[in-house]
């Protein structure tokens, strides 16, 4: 599927699949070297833009490379880029590390996946069916 993307920068490198068959595209910071400290988080700027299909989302979402040797995430994740928007990506980082860690311009930040998203139509009733769950929630299957 063909998504226009429009780069704020001509150096902005466009987000690319880096294995055949990932689901997710890398997305890189596109503004200035960063420190974060332990527990800070930060806007960091793509400096692109994507026209995102109607009917679909732009998930955003860690790096788990980043999160296991780095201790870094995206908050609010996964975060959702809806297709009305038009502005800038942003990735909210979060250093969940004890350390103070350097996120270079250029640096692989997330990755994005393109998602469907079903319209909901809400049929408002009185009662719901039952299942063998029922209500339990957090808990309910003993573990």
């Amino acid at each position: 599927m063909k998504i226009e993307i429009k780069r704020l920068r001509q150096d902005v490198a466009l987000p690319i699949y880096k294995h055949k068959g990932d689901a997710g595209m890398d997305l890189r910071n596109a503004g200035d070297d960063v420190v974060l400290k332990p527990l800070q988080r930060t806007l960091i700027p793509t400096g692109i833009k994507v026209a995102v299909p109607q009917n679909y989302e732009l998930q955003i979402r860690p790096r788990s490379g980043l999160a296991i040797k780095k201790g870094l995430t995206v908050l609010n994740t996964p975060g959702t880029i809806d297709s009305g928007y038009r502005g800038e990506i942003g990735i909210i980082i979060l250093n969940a590390s004890n350390d103070d860690v350097t996120i270079k311009k250029g640096d692989r930040i997330a990755q994005a996946i393109l998602n469907k998203v079903e319209i909901i139509e809400w049929d408002d009733v009185v009662e719901l069916d039952e299942t063998t769950r029922s209500e339990g929630g957090f808990g309910s299957t003993g573990h």
